[in-house]
């Protein structure tokens, strides 16, 4: 007999206010214990407005307009008083969710993991300790469960460390570590495997194998069909806030309601029969797209611009200042680099390599301890960093970081007035639409899902045509359309003759469009 669900959820529709079209409707979904959910869609699908209901992060009245309802197990609603589900009518007296509450039964790490963790604790140790410690228990089986936490997260190394010092794969990690480690009867994790190295995937994926095995309910909600969704015993397909296909992954694999959904398909996929099977062949269309980018970067070249270095790093070295817990790390050593115009360099490493403290080395966000930085030839030494960002565009891991106007325009024009003049809007128009925003003019940037964050901060950089262009970790949360845009924005910046340097955990992505791998391991730059 199948158990009672930890979790349901019935979703006849949610809007959120000022706003008056649906983003989910006609959804249901119910949290089984034990089981492995994963919920698939992409940009825009809803996936992530989802995973905010079920956490209980919104509700109707205040957030939006929710008509439905939500009913925690028996077990839970007995806890809270209530044995019946909460009912939402889509009016502004609806009732509230009580958060505490709802947060001892539901655990949730949204697609910002940052955002998750409390911000007071001072190291590792103690941000895993922090929910711990507001339920109360007993300090010695505290300091047991949140070993345990991070061995399996495998953050054992790091205990010490002020969070505010890891890198966006460590933080991801803590963060799942941080909801998991209270033991909930339902998790619910948005994109768990973006920007983790492939041992913090592993790590993750065990994880989550060992909550299910003691009766957890686990939903991932992601836009990649990656190797956790095929570990998953069910599949919800999203498609426009509403279920485009719903199934076994042997049963949807190849089916119109996934090819048509934007997930990112992997190169393996399920035959009928459940067993995985090593796809024929590339796709086709793909394959051409990556040949025609590799044809334009390749023209880059022949047009003159080979020889010349638009990036060239001399025997950098740099350590962040020591904290109050010792001196800070040594991160990049005696490390040395040229990326010639019109050329791609992809930078892959393990997390906590240093990939983003190199980026930023590159437009004067850091300054090495010694050594020299040259942008187009000029040691950029001594120059304000607002200077050197005239030549040098950096898309953030984290895209919300550079996102502060009230339009998407207006985001866009922000870097092009003082340059640009009375051409700027054209300039703005041209960047949105060639990464797809071409009709979210007006729409508020924070507002924007994600995914089209990503691709919004990406529009700001190519507007201004820098000679330089540095991707962090781009590809993450991008769905098919979004990763068909990035690879013509980065073919069409390489044949003006921009240098071109992506940060990725993604070396499938490297390969196809790089043409160079480095690794950084141990603060130095190796051929991949």
């Amino acid at each position: 007999m199948r158990p009672a669900p930890l979790l349901q959820a019935r979703i006849a529709e949610f809007s959120y206010h000022g706003d008056d079209a649906s983003v989910l409707r006609d959804l249901e979904v119910d949290a089984v214990p034990g089981t492995h959910m994963a919920v698939l869609g992409g940009s825009g699908s809803g996936k992530s407005t989802l995973g905010r209901l079920l956490a209980g992060w919104l509700s109707g009245g205040h957030a939006g307009r929710f008509r439905g309802s939500l009913r925690l197990g028996a077990a839970a609603s007995a806890a809270a008083g209530d044995s019946g589900p909460i009912i939402f009518h889509g009016a502004p007296d609806d009732p509230r969710i009580n958060a505490s509450l709802w947060s001892e039964h539901v655990g949730y790490v949204p697609q910002d993991a940052a955002a998750l963790l409390s911000t007071v604790g001072s190291t590792v140790a103690e941000e895993l300790a922090f929910g711990l410690e507001n339920r109360g228990m007993d300090r010695r089986l505290m300091h047991d469960a949140v070993l345990r936490a991070a061995e399996a997260a495998g953050l054992a190394a790091l205990l010490e460390r002020d969070p505010a010092t890891l890198s966006g794969g460590e933080l991801r990690r803590l963060a799942v570590a941080c909801a998991a480690i209270t033991r909930p009867g339902v998790l619910v994790l948005d994109e768990p495997l973006g920007s983790l190295d492939e041992a913090g995937a592993v790590s993750v994926s065990a994880l989550i194998r060992g909550l299910t095995d003691s009766g957890t309910a686990v939903i991932i909600l992601s836009q990649t069909v990656d190797e956790l969704a095929l570990t998953a015993a069910q599949w919800i397909v999203l498609d426009g806030g509403t279920v485009s296909a719903r199934g076994t992954p042997g049963g949807l694999a190849g089916s119109p309601g996934l090819l048509q959904s934007g997930v990112v398909l992997p190169a393996r996929a399920r035959d009928g029969s459940g067993h995985v099977r090593r796809a024929a062949g590339p796709d086709p269309a793909d394959q051409r797209r990556r040949t025609e980018q590799h044809r334009l970067t390749e023209q880059g070249h022949c047009a003159g611009t080979a020889t010349r270095a638009a990036l060239e790093l001399e025997r950098i070295a740099f350590g962040f200042p020591a904290g109050r817990r010792g001196k800070g790390p040594r991160v990049l050593a005696d490390l040395s680099l040229a990326v010639r115009a019109g050329e791609v360099v992809a930078v892959t490493g393990p997390n906590g390599a240093g990939k983003s403290t190199l980026l930023r080395h590159f437009n004067g966000l850091l300054r090495p301890d010694r050594g020299c930085v040259r942008i187009d030839g000029a040691d950029i030494a001594g120059i304000p960093t607002g200077k050197v960002a005239d030549r040098v565009g950096l898309l953030f891991q984290h895209p919300r970081d550079q996102l502060f106007e009230r339009t998407v325009l207006r985001e866009v024009l922000f870097g092009l007035e003082r340059k640009s003049g009375p051409e700027a809007a054209a300039k703005a128009r041209t960047a949105l639409a060639a990464v797809g925003l071409g009709d979210q003019l007006e729409s508020h940037p924070h507002e924007l899902p994600a995914s089209r964050q990503r691709l919004l901060a990406l529009a700001t950089v190519l507007a201004r045509e820098p000679k330089l262009i540095a991707l962090d970790e781009p590809t993450v949360g991008l769905d098919r359309h979004g990763l068909e845009h990035l690879d013509e924005a980065i073919a069409a910046a390489a044949l003006r003759g921009a240098a071109v340097v992506i940060v990725t955990h993604d070396l499938a992505y490297a390969r196809a469009t790089a043409h160079r791998i480095l690794e950084l391991r141990e603060g130095t730059l190796r051929e991949g």
